[in-house]
């Protein structure tokens, strides 16, 4: 059993914009006639779905011994300290606090994340930041995994 498993959904009303944009690509086709309005609304309707479904597909993950952060994967051992960021906390390490070597999981919709240190002195990357809805949970799940 996976001790965490959180997957970055975008907000619903994101999902209102996607339709919107579909209606806008339906009324660049209604000058051409009822057929390609229709063709062009179900067209940009899909595209734009298929955007917004891909955004919000990212998963943050402890699993196997690792921490699989989108395309990232980490082993444990290589983490340090979990530091839990309030909201704005969060906003200030994604932007003036940042360091341009870390990696960043960022959804601009999350307000709260988790910054873990990465201890390979192998690795350049200085810390991880992860947007998370529960970054208190991420931080218990490494902290008993690693345990």
């Amino acid at each position: 059993m996976q001790p965490y498993d959180e997957r970055l959904t975008v907000p619903r009303s994101w999902w209102l914009i996607a339709v919107a944009a579909g209606v806008a690509f339906g009324l660049i086709g209604l000058p051409f006639g009822p057929l390609p309005f229709l063709g062009a609304f179900v067209a940009g309707t899909a595209l734009s779905t298929a955007l917004v479904s891909a955004y919000g597909s990212a998963r943050i993950r402890v699993v196997a011994g690792s921490l699989v952060a989108g395309d990232a994967k980490i082993p444990l051992e290589a983490l340090g300290e979990a530091v839990v960021l309030d909201a704005d906390e969060a906003a200030a390490w994604r932007t003036y606090k940042a360091d341009t070597r870390a990696f960043m999981l960022l959804r601009s919709y999350v307000p709260t994340a988790l910054k873990v240190e990465v201890t390979d002195p192998e690795d350049p990357t200085p810390y991880l930041y992860l947007s998370t809805r529960s970054p208190e949970r991420l931080a218990a799940a490494l902290q008993a995994v690693k345990a």
